[in-house]
């Protein structure tokens, strides 16, 4: 899996304007493989952060790392560095311009200079690993679904093989059934294909069910960035700066306070039930109960 190094990266929208608006500042991380998650209220550096991942926006200091090298080393060879950090917009279905599905994944692949049997190929397995179903392939973007049409988006940044997939907001404006299928199928690919997952979204369950760590950024600043289970221990400090949890890590967090502790970093329903079971099964008697029959 592919490794990205941000160091004390910074950046101000209009700089030389009576009205500065300092989008990152001095930001730090270090991310080896798996899914991240990158959470922050609205205006706290989050689409900026992504754009210098894919090199769209130029850092005004700092640098941004992957694999080793530091991306902006030669600015001419940009533009490999997009297709090696693939970037999949909020509501990616709206970039979709070709005639048909087929056609619109091929653009990326085509201009990496791949051509007959190998771009069939790739683009045949950027559409399954996408959840796009081949007879979809030959069909106007514009006669899919909307969960069908991101899928086809997403596919599109897939047939790069990037080594890193970034995505804001993948899930967004979809049903929970289009959510689960667009979240699972990323998990699955990034398991199956060892790239390196960014998710940026709002939703603290799908943080929860789909990431592996978390970013947590307020006031283009990183404030934390933890496994899930400790970034949702701490879920007061997250509450403080406008941020919302999982509903069962408060859950969780009132049994604690009331003596029921099955643990202050639960964070899905399934380990809840887990948790419950083990403390029950231990014969523990909440403090509640005890004084009734004292």
């Amino acid at each position: 899996m592919a490794t990205v190094e941000v160091k004390n990266l910074s950046y101000t929208y209009g700089k030389k304007t009576s009205t500065p608006n300092k989008a990152l500042d001095n930001v730090s991380f270090k991310i080896d493989g798996g899914i991240t998650g990158l959470i922050g209220h609205t205006g706290s550096g989050k689409s900026t952060l992504v754009q210098m991942l894919n090199g769209l926006l130029t850092p005004d200091e700092g640098e941004v790392i992957l694999d080793g090298v530091n991306i902006w080393a030669e600015p001419k060879k940009i533009r490999e560095i997009r297709f090696k950090a693939g970037l999949v917009m909020q509501y990616p279905e709206y970039q979709l311009f070709a005639e048909t599905v087929r056609e619109d994944i091929e653009f990326g692949p085509r201009n990496m200079g791949l051509d007959g049997d190998e771009l069939k190929s790739t683009v045949e397995r950027a559409a399954a690993f996408s959840g796009l179903s081949p007879e979809l392939l030959d069909k106007s973007p514009f006669e899919l679904s909307g969960g069908q049409k991101r899928r086809a988006a997403l596919a599109g940044v897939i047939a790069m093989n990037p080594k890193i997939l970034i995505l804001d907001e993948p899930a967004a404006g979809l049903d929970p059934a289009g959510r689960r299928d667009i979240l699972g199928g990323i998990k699955k690919y990034s398991r199956e294909s060892g790239t390196t997952v960014i998710i940026v979204s709002h939703s603290m369950e799908d943080m929860a069910l789909y990431c592996d760590s978390i970013i947590v950024m307020s006031d283009s600043k990183i404030l934390m960035h933890k496994p899930c289970a400790q970034v949702f221990s701490e879920y007061r400090e997250l509450v403080a700066i406008g941020l919302d949890v999982p509903q069962i890590t408060r859950v969780a967090s009132a049994l604690a306070e009331n003596g029921i502790d099955i643990g202050r970093d639960v964070y899905t329903v399934n380990w809840a039930a887990e948790k419950l079971g083990e403390y029950i099964a231990s014969g523990k008697t909440p403090p509640e109960s005890e004084e009734k029959y004292v």
